[in-house]
């Protein structure tokens, strides 16, 4: 059922339906109980006034002439209901009410009980007056007891299943008075443009709507900063592919005019460098968007040393730098998202080895807790009111600047922050205390 207002109005139908049911139950249980309490009452009233007639008349009284009928004051099918026979106590019928059973209705003892009469069950009342010598029983059937206890509840049933149609329509006209708000929302949704980002007014939105309300706000507060940063991000691109484009046709158009075979030759050394570049840019682009939320790569356990030396292994060092990896990596393993762990360790490496000068060490190393992952370089380090900056897109500090890092476009931290968080980890930026380099340390937690 994709209705609301359907699926409130079945339940409250249903609802109310069953406590009508369950009231009706307990009325026709209490009042079957109560009824029977008032019979039975009524008999032994009906028993003891016959009995005080004989009493008064005597036997030889009560044989001239039928005791008539004893009514309790009920209208209809009920005003027959009591009948009264009086026996000897020798076992001879003495008299007997119209309407009367032609067999014995009663017992030999005083007393309440119930006995089956061609073929009817009776609930009788005994008085026995052995002074007397006469037996008195007063008694109705058990079966229109029955039928009075039926017409009651029929009687509550009947105004129920009438009612019950005009109770529905209520209740659907009520619900949709109620959804009207809801309604209001879904149509100023709609009628909005695809750009339109700006926030649901809540107005007088009912309490019941407001968190709704405000979940779409903050949906499309979201989704506004997300185009934002996508077209930052296309922005950004297209500012730093613009120059190695540029570069890369200025210098293919001295490679194809000059003469001197050194002045080609150089040409082409810098159309190399600048498609190294914008393939850079163009695979950190790729990895900044695989690592944006909602994609998430294979999860496996990982050796952080098998895992740092692929990385040290795919990306290209100048030949003056020299690598090292602590042998204790390789006793620690990690439950991880590849994928991430890889971009991670890759972008600090390339950071590393960009920022470290000529004869400098790039160290990895991991504390003696085995919970966090350091490497280390000897360059410039990132001066103090840079270091929450450099996790920005396309932020490049001045010391990248001043050193004119090859390749360096400004996303390789970014892109190692967020693989991090995507893994659990935190990754913390810190200059070495001697000013000598940079450290950048993940911390697995």
């Amino acid at each position: 059922m994709t209705s609301l207002r359907r699926r409130l109005f079945v339940i409250l139908i249903a609802a109310t339906g069953l406590i009508w049911v369950c009231a009706a139950a307990w009325i026709t249980i209490g009042s079957r109980s109560e009824l029977e309490r008032v019979l039975d009452t009524r008999l032994q009233e009906a028993a003891r006034m016959v009995h005080s007639l004989v009493a008064t008349r005597g036997e030889d009284a009560g044989s001239n002439a039928a005791v008539g009928t004893i009514s309790p004051g009920l209208p209809g099918d009920y005003e027959r209901q009591l009948s009264c026979q009086i026996w000897s106590l020798s076992g001879r019928l003495i008299a007997q009410s119209s309407g009367a059973p032609d067999g014995a209705m009663g017992g030999e003892r005083d007393g309440f009980s119930d006995r089956k009469v061609d073929g009817e069950v009776w609930r009788v009342y005994t008085i026995v007056d052995p002074e007397k010598g006469v037996r008195v029983v007063v008694g109705d059937r058990i079966g229109l007891r029955d039928k009075l206890v039926r017409d009651l509840a029929t009687g509550l049933a009947a105004p129920a299943l009438l009612a019950m149609p005009i109770l529905g329509l209520l209740i659907w006209i009520s619900l949709g008075q109620g959804l009207r708000p809801l309604r209001r929302v879904a149509e100023e949704i709609a009628r909005r443009e695809g750009e339109d980002m700006r926030p649901v007014p809540p107005g007088g939105a009912p309490v019941e709507i407001r968190p709704l309300i405000g979940a779409l706000n903050g949906l499309f507060a979201k989704v506004e900063t997300a185009r934002r940063h996508e077209r930052d991000v296309t922005a950004f691109a297209a500012h730093e592919l613009r120059t190695p484009l540029a570069g890369l046709k200025t210098q293919a158009q001295v490679a194809l005019m000059a003469e001197d075979a050194t002045i080609r030759e150089n040409a082409l050394r810098q159309i190399l460098v600048s498609v190294d570049r914008t393939g850079r840019l163009v695979r950190q682009l790729l990895a900044l968007a695989r690592l944006e939320p909602g994609a998430g790569g294979p999860v496996a356990a990982i050796s952080l040393g098998a895992a740092v030396r692929d990385v040290v292994a795919t990306v290209p060092r100048p030949d003056a730098v020299d690598v090292r990896v602590a042998p204790g990596l390789d006793a620690v393993s990690k439950t991880l998202d590849r994928d991430a762990l890889a971009s991670l360790l890759r972008n600090l490496h390339e950071n590393a080895l960009a920022h470290s000068p000529a004869g400098g060490t790039v160290t990895w190393t991991l504390d003696p807790t085995g919970r966090s992952l350091r490497v280390e370089d000897d360059g410039p380090g990132i001066p103090a009111d840079e270091l929450d900056l450099v996790r920005q897109r396309f932020y490049r500090g001045r010391q990248s600047r001043a050193i004119g890092a090859p390749g360096g476009t400004g996303l390789g931290l970014t892109i190692a922050d967020m693989a991090a968080r995507r893994i659990g980890a935190r990754l913390s930026l810190r200059n070495r205390s001697d000013g000598s380099g940079l450290v950048a340390q993940i911390d697995f937690g």
